[in-house]
This record gives structure tokens, sequence and C-alpha cells, in this order.
């Protein structure tokens, strides 16, 4: 190949080239067209109506929230932290939930025309009115949550005043967005049970129904401490075991229940069957009081001793729940749950007040 033929080879091939990708530009064009001009199936593209993404949090003062079946929330910043309702703190875990899905839901892209008109019908019906506001009232934006997409990897949403629902998805997350948005008391409420640090505990009594013998009372006042119980056990040789109490005050420091019951059917004959285990009364020296009354949960379809009898091993009587029990709080407002396995430190007996540490083996010499 002479050089003359061989320069006309390059210039073909680059007018090809350049040929080519003129096409694919105009491909990709209409590629964009077709799916956000609304001249193919889908719907206006529209980055007002599509603004579902709040990046700074950080200035949302109040959030409210409400289902069309009339269940609504309203969460505010206070300067004592977020509260529901005006009445209860907001439950950490939920609230970043929520926080964290506005910062990443975002448009994917528009509903379909074939199926706007069924994705109206069912928000019309079924779907989570989201007001947000600014720390100083302004509203910031209003949309409402439907469904998960025909496909579900996204949400259904409108923005309030548009005329086209966007499908939303965030990234990372595999399904739809719907559940963090929850209208439900119950998932927004703070489950704190007992909360008071231990510098600032004024009087703990610990009340057993059962064995009146294991009931105590432990009165603190600046570095003086005393734990009342009976007679015999405090005339023990030992003394009080000042090292125990110390480490019990500081079993009182974010306490939480599994979760609140209230409302349940059978609920008060629940709890009118149900034997008393205990009653717990805790003061602070800022006037704080925090009163729980627990009551043993009989075996259910969910307990871990559903066989029965463990053969004495465990303190628990047989044919109740190991793992969970009943209480009343909040001046007997709420019914809740709780775990053995978050309060056994709080479920300590007088004797154990008066009883000398056991000392610790030597270590065997190698």
């Amino acid at each position: 190949m002479n050089q003359k033929q061989y320069h006309l080879n390059l210039s073909s091939l680059m007018r090809k080239t350049v040929l080519y990708l003129v096409i694919l530009a105009i491909v990709a064009f209409g590629v964009y067209y077709f799916i956000f001009s609304g001249t193919g199936n889908n719907m206006p593209y529209n980055t007002t109506e599509a603004g579902f993404t709040i990046k700074d949090t950080g200035a949302i003062g109040k959030i409210y929230m409400v289902a069309t079946d009339g269940d609504g929330i309203t969460i505010e910043r206070t300067d004592s932290g977020w509260m529901v309702n005006k009445q209860y703190h907001a439950l950490p875990s939920t609230l970043y939930m929520l926080l964290s899905t506005f910062t990443k839901q975002e448009a994917l892209y528009p509903v379909t025309r074939n199926a706007h008109d069924n994705v109206i019908s069912e928000m019309a019906t079924g779907s989570i009115k989201t007001e947000l506001y600014d720390r100083s009232g302004k509203k910031i934006k209003v949309f409402y949550v439907g469904g998960a997409s025909v496909n579900n990897t996204g949400t259904n949403m409108l923005m309030e005043g548009a005329s086209t629902p966007y499908v939303v998805h965030m990234q990372g997350f595999v399904g739809y967005l719907t559940p963090q948005y929850a209208t439900h008391l119950k998932d927004w409420r703070d489950r704190t049970v007992f909360n008071i640090p231990a510098n600032e505990i004024k009087t703990i009594s610990v009340q057993y129904a059962d064995k009146k013998e294991n009931s105590f009372v432990i009165n603190r006042d600046n570095d003086n401490v005393t734990v009342t119980a009976d007679k015999n056990i405090m005339s023990s040789p030992d003394g009080l075991n000042r090292k125990r109490v110390d480490m019990y005050l500081h079993f009182f420091t974010n306490i939480n229940c599994e979760g609140y019951i209230n409302g349940l059917p059978d609920n008060d004959t629940t709890l009118k069957t149900a034997p008393r285990q205990s009653s717990i009364d805790i003061t602070g020296i800022h006037g704080q009081h925090q009163h729980a009354d627990i009551y043993w949960m009989a075996i259910n379809r969910r307990s871990k001793n559903q066989s029965g009898s463990d053969g004495g091993m465990s303190e628990i009587p047989d044919n109740y729940d190991s793992d969970r029990l009943y209480a009343v709080i909040n001046d007997y407002k709420d019914t809740i749950v709780i775990q053995h396995f978050v309060f056994r430190n709080i479920f300590r007996k007088a004797h154990e007040f008066y009883r000398k540490d056991m000392p610790k083996p030597p270590v065997p010499e190698r």
C-alpha cells in the first residue's frame, strides 16, 4: 500500500468514526427524549415535581405524617430533643431511619402513562401525606408516599400540586420505602422504662410479690448509702457490701422495653390473671420518679421454654415465659413487654448486698 492510498483509507476511517459518534449521540438523545419528554410511554420528567431528596435534614423543625386510614403523627425538634405528639420522646432508631431516607431517596423515573391512572387511584385510598417544616415553622414541602412500584424496586410518590407520580428509590436499598414512613405512635415512642444516672439517684425500692425476704430499699444521701431489708439479712456478720450497692446504682441508665402493647384485645384480663412479679420505684435528686409494676407472662407460642419445667435450674416459675414479662408504667397508662435479659441486673435480692465478695482464685503459675 502506497502512502497516498494509506492516507485515503485513514481519512475514510475517520469519517466513518465521526458518523458513528453522531449516530450514537442521536440515539442517546432519542432514548432520553422517549423516556422523559412525554412522547413515549412515560409522563414528562420535571425536576421540581421530582424533588423528593432532602439533603439538609438539619433544617427540618417539624414532620407531620398522616395515612389515609387516619393514623397520624407529629414529630417536632425541641430543646430537649425530638418529641412525638408533644408528649413523648421520639425513638432514636425510627427517627434516624426516616431522616436517612429523606437524604437518600431520589426520583428514578416518572410513572408510565399506562400505570398513571392506577397509581393515582391507589394513592387516593392508600398513601401517607408527609409535610416538612423548617425550624421557624415555614413549610418546606409536602408529598404523598404510596406503595411499591410495579417491579417492587421503588416506591410511588407524588409531590403536592404535581400531576405526575414518580418511582422513587434509595441506592443500596432493595424494596419500597413506605415502611420508613411509620404513622403509628407505638413505632415512634421512646421505649425508656428507667433512665436516671447513678449520681442522681435518691432512692430505689424493689418489692417482690412472691418472696418478700428478697425485697429491699436503697437510700442515698450524697456519700451516705443504706440498704433496708429483712432484719435477719441486715444482721449478717458480713455487713453491707458498699461496692455492690454502688455498682447496682449504675443499672438504671437507659433501661428500655421491647415494645408497647396498649390497646391489644384482652389486655386488662391478661394483667388481672397474671401474678405480679415485683414493683420497682426510683426517685432522683431532681424530683424524678419512675415506677413499674411487673407481671409474669404465661408461656405462649413465642416462648422458648414451651416444654414446661426446666427441673428447677431457673428461678422463673414453671408455666411462665423464660424471656419476657409484662410491665405497667407511666402512672398505669402504658402496658409494655420487657425482657429478662435487660432487667436481670435489676432483679437482685436483698441478701446479695449483705454478702462479701468471693476472693478471686489465684492465677496458676506457668
